[in-house]
Formats: structure tokens, C-alpha cells, sequence
């Protein structure tokens, strides 16, 4: 015997994955993180003064997160006023040829094996009021949903200070001391941040958290590494 406590159970919860605010946080962060402790190490390689990495490193952050900013905006913005555009046509040709519309949902669901009927039957009831025949339009033809288009706004503010959040965590040690000290604590500081970021990614894509984390260390490692060389190369080019 069932409850509805059973039911509610086996029930699916699906998270908003089209929004855009969780992708943009999580990849900011991830950005900001790679990004300026790649640029601060390689700095660090060329041992300059410690204000010199530390400007660099404040650089990079206001730069980039900024630079986030304008670009997860702009993509989004483009999203979905293309998507509004779809949606336009979609909702007007709905209401001057519902009969054209509804013989394509019947073609659309017979082309998925249902029975022509049943195709017929469905799409008589999608057709029904214009709201839910543009819902229906827009989910089987155009692949989105009109309610979840995502806000350019929040994707923005959203990269910003994630990404802020991720170039800050290897800059901090330079903001109180320099020199050899400060190098191991950005390195201590990347890899826990790379593993952080990592196992929040998997949480969102429900994979193993612990390839997904060592995933991300596996990328900061590399980037950090080439320009902390790239830096010790030129940096000793210089001086000699």
C-alpha cells in the first residue's frame, strides 16, 4: 500500500538549469580563481617587489571580474531577446493560423511514435487556450521554456562577485606579506579553493564530487604552473 508521503518521494525535482544565475556563479568563481592565481604566481616567478604582484593581483581581479561581468551580461541579454523574438513569431502566428500550428504538433507528436489519435487528441488540447499552445510550441519546437528565459541582471551581478570572490582567495596573502611565504599560502589557497569549486560543480551536474574537484585542481595546477615558469623564465632573462 502507498501513501502520497510515497508518492511525494519518487517524485523528481529538477533544478533550474536554464537560468543561467548557478552556471554563471560557479564558472565565475572557477574563472576568477584560475585566472588570477595564474597571473599572481607567474608575477611571483619574476620575483619583483611584493607591492608589484599585489598590484598585479588587484589588477586582475577588478579587471576581470568586470570583464565577466560585461560578457555573461551581453551573451544573455543576446539569449534571450532572441529567444523573445522566437517566442514573438511563435505567439502571433498561434493566433492567425491555430489550425496550421495545431497540424504541426500533430505531425510532431506522431513523428515520435504516438498513435494518430491520441497525436490529434493531445494537440487539440494543447491548441486550447493560447498560452498553453505557445508553452507547448516554444517546449517542442524551439526547445525552451517561455517562463525561464533567465535575468542577464543576475547572471551579471551574479559573475561579478563570484568571480571577485575567486581572484581574491590567491591575492590574500600578498595583501598581509610577500616573498616565498606568500607563494606557498596563494598555492595552499588555489588548491583548497580548486577542490572547493570543483566538488560545488559536481554538486550542480550530480557527479562524482571527488573526480570533479580534482578536475579543477588538475586545470589550476597547469595554468598556475606554465605561468609561474613563463615568469621565472623572463624574470630571469631580465636581470641577466
Amino acid at each position: 500500500m502507498t501513501t502520497p508521503g510515497d508518492h511525494h518521494r519518487d517524485e523528481h525535482v529538477h533544478r533550474d538549469v536554464q537560468g543561467g544565475f548557478a552556471r554563471a556563479a560557479v564558472f565565475g568563481a572557477s574563472d576568477g580563481l584560475v585566472t588570477n592565481l595564474s597571473l599572481i604566481l607567474g608575477m611571483a616567478g619574476a620575483h619583483p617587489a611584493a607591492g608589484v604582484v599585489r598590484l598585479a593581483g588587484l589588477a586582475g581581479l577588478v579587471a576581470g571580474a568586470f570583464s565577466m561581468a560585461a560578457g555573461e551580461y551581453v551573451s544573455m541579454r543576446a539569449q534571450t531577446e532572441l529567444f523573445e523574438r522566437e517566442l514573438a513569431l511563435e505567439r502571433k502566428s498561434i493566433s492567425d493560423r491555430p489550425e496550421v500550428e495545431r497540424r504541426e504538433l500533430v505531425k510532431l507528436y506522431e513523428g515520435r511514435g504516438i498513435d494518430p489519435e491520441l497525436a490529434r487528441a493531445l494537440a487539440g488540447e494543447m491548441m486550447r487556450t493560447p498560452e498553453l499552445a505557445l508553452e507547448t510550441h516554444a517546449r517542442e519546437e524551439l526547445g525552451i521554456d517561455p517562463g525561464a528565459l533567465g535575468s542577464p541582471n543576475k547572471a551579471s551581478l551574479s559573475s561579478f562577485a563570484m568571480f571577485g570572490m575567486g581572484a581574491l582567495l590567491p591575492l590574500l596573502p600578498w595583501l598581509l606579506a610577500g616573498g616565498t611565504g606568500a607563494i606557498v599560502a596563494s598555492v595552499i589557497l588555489g588548491t583548497l579553493g580548486s577542490l572547493g569549486i570543483g566538488a560545488a560543480l559536481a554538486y550542480f551536474t550530480k557527479k562524482t564530487w571527488w573526480r570533479s574537484a580534482l578536475r579543477q585542481l588538475l586545470i589550476s595546477t597547469v595554468a598556475a604552473g606554465v605561468t609561474f615558469g613563463v615568469g621565472a623564465l623572463v624574470g630571469t632573462t631580465v636581470h641577466h
